[in-house]
């Protein structure tokens, strides 16, 4: 799982685990990787961006599925802007990264998690592009709406729709390792 350490990922690590998956988790942050441990992950420290050492690190661990929750986001909403060129590379360059070790090492799924909302017309483009590498990879793209609740932007708050409270966009992920090529849309009923 590339994005082990983040907001979703966080969630999604003991859900795998104790369901028997052997969860290899991806930070590029050292700092994160003895969380990810105690999470029962396999730590591995690596930038997406690196095409090379992903490539490495992917073929080796041998998946059966990869699964992309990779964001680049402030933890302050109020930065959010000037964190979109970052947040667009890694929809396309990290996306694309991804997709070809997956490719090398074999793995059969591909799994990637994107928003169930429009974005302006000039920010919309890299989600278009970002989803359409998943779905030619014959993944799952997993649309998920606002996410609420402890380690999101809004922790206290309940966002406009759609929006899904974040542990309940891990518990929600779980099944979907075994879903059919396609989109899922993963928000609240209202």
């Amino acid at each position: 799982m590339a994005g082990a350490s983040g907001v979703i990922g966080i969630r999604l690590v003991p859900l795998l685990v104790e369901a028997g998956h052997e969860v290899a988790g991806m930070t590029r942050s050292p700092e994160k990787a003895e969380s990810l441990r105690e999470l029962g992950a396999e730590p591995v420290v690596c930038d997406v961006f690196d095409d090379w050492a992903l490539t490495v690190f992917v073929t080796g661990f041998g998946p059966d599925l990869v699964m992309h929750q990779l964001t680049d986001l402030p933890d302050d909403v109020e930065k959010l802007a000037e964190f979109w060129p970052r947040n667009d590379r890694m929809r396309s360059e990290g996306t694309r990264n991804l997709v070809a070790a997956a490719t090398a090492a074999g793995a059969s799924r591909f799994l990637a998690q994107s928003i169930a909302w429009k974005l302006p017309s000039d920010r919309q483009k890299s989600t278009d592009e970002h989803e359409r590498m998943v779905l030619e990879a014959d993944g799952v793209v997993v649309r998920y709406g606002q996410l609420y609740g402890p380690d999101t932007f809004y922790p206290d708050e309940t966002p406009p729709p759609p929006r899904v409270h974040v542990d309940e966009a891990g518990r929600r992920t779980v099944p979907l390792l075994d879903a059919p090529t396609g989109i899922v849309v993963v928000v609240e009923d209202d």
